[in-house]
């Protein structure tokens, strides 16, 4: 118990030091398009990855055809894309997901864009890489149920398989293991970085308008929206865990969230700080599905949260007018980048 209890005084102390390192950088910025003071909110070119599996053309369009299988399924009819539909921003506009004969979930489906900036997975950070994320719904029995006997006799009875894990992973075979390095190779190139936002930060001033320049003053404002402690540059997250005061963790049997996988105080009903590239494409919003706007959103951060109890530091009530959460929300809208055509691959038969 000591032990714990020291190592949640730790992590508390930890976002304690990152609000005042966060409240300093925001006063070191200036808000004109282009300023190097913004810079850091452009992401890297390219995003990292394991040196055993560095992404390639062919490894890249191995994995799409593996990611748009519904044969993965173990029913044979649900694939990863079912509910990381390109259509609907890489998740199912669902308020929580629907796994294994439709059987409703209890969290939503988390988006895939830009996960491959992340440096923990799932809304509880189970997973740790991109690898290991990929066959996580596939080993759930409540979500894809996959049967990996059936699904490696089918891809090893495909030709056009063979041929393509030959390919993709000459002389490293076809594995439970080189499935998961082609989906997660496919799943890097899921990726927002052109918004309205980052072309104002490249230096368009026609990019944004006043209002939601405005709005992201106020975004990153401390003292104001206070967003940006935890939705931070680039990738709008911190890769942290916080209890945001959700209707659902006042629950009689609450969603314990990345308490299950680090029992400590803090991180009871603590869940991961989405991205927000891309949000206009992702409602409805939190891990719990709760909120269909992102007027609602700001609304509940406003109040500092609805359920009070053992809330993260980070959260407090928010003193904005409704012209002030108006833009940034205006602002939050010019964080998606526009759609290009996206092909979806023929399966080998």
């Amino acid at each position: 118990m000591k032990i714990k209890a020291v190592a949640g005084t730790l992590i508390g102390a930890l976002l304690a030091f990152n609000s005042v390192s966060y409240a300093k950088q925001y006063h070191e910025m200036t808000f004109k398009a282009g300023h190097e003071s913004l810079q850091e909110w452009l992401l890297p070119d390219t995003p990292p990855y394991p040196k055993n599996n560095k992404p390639t053309k062919e490894r890249v369009e191995l994995g799409k055809v593996l990611f748009f299988d519904p044969r993965i399924g173990g029913d044979g009819n649900m694939s990863c894309a079912t509910c990381h539909n390109p259509l609907l921003g890489w998740s199912d506009a669902l308020p929580t997901a629907k796994g294994f004969k439709s059987q409703v979930l209890g969290r939503a489906t988390p988006v895939v864009t830009n996960t491959a900036y992340n440096s923990i997975q799932m809304w509880d950070g189970r997973k740790k890489s991109l690898e290991d994320q990929a066959v996580g719904p596939m080993e759930a029995s409540v979500e894809m149920q996959t049967n990996f006997t059936e699904l490696l006799n089918l891809i090893n009875h495909t030709d056009a398989y063979k041929d393509a894990f030959e390919a993709a992973y000459p002389g490293e075979g076809i594995s439970k293991d080189t499935i998961a390095k082609a989906i997660a190779s496919f799943e890097r190139t899921i990726i927002s970085n052109n918004s309205p936002f980052d072309r104002w930060v490249k230096g368009d001033k026609k990019a944004l308008t006043q209002q939601e320049v405005e709005g992201f003053k106020l975004f990153v404002n401390p003292d104001k929206g206070n967003c940006a402690v935890c939705h931070s540059a680039p990738n709008f997250t911190d890769d942290g865990f916080h209890n945001i005061g959700l209707p659902t963790w006042g629950d009689k049997n609450p969603d314990m969230g990345r308490y299950t996988e680090r029992p400590l105080r803090l991180m009871k009903g603590a869940f991961k700080t989405p991205t927000l590239r891309d949000i206009t494409l992702s409602a409805p919003y939190f891990h719990d599905g709760s909120s269909t706007t992102l007027e609602e959103v700001m609304d509940h951060y406003a109040a500092g949260g609805k359920v009070k109890t053992n809330l993260s530091p980070n959260m407090k009530q928010l003193n904005l007018t409704d012209k002030e959460k108006a833009a940034i929300v205006a602002f939050m809208k010019k964080l998606t980048t526009p759609p290009k055509k996206f092909e979806l691959p023929l399966l080998p038969m």
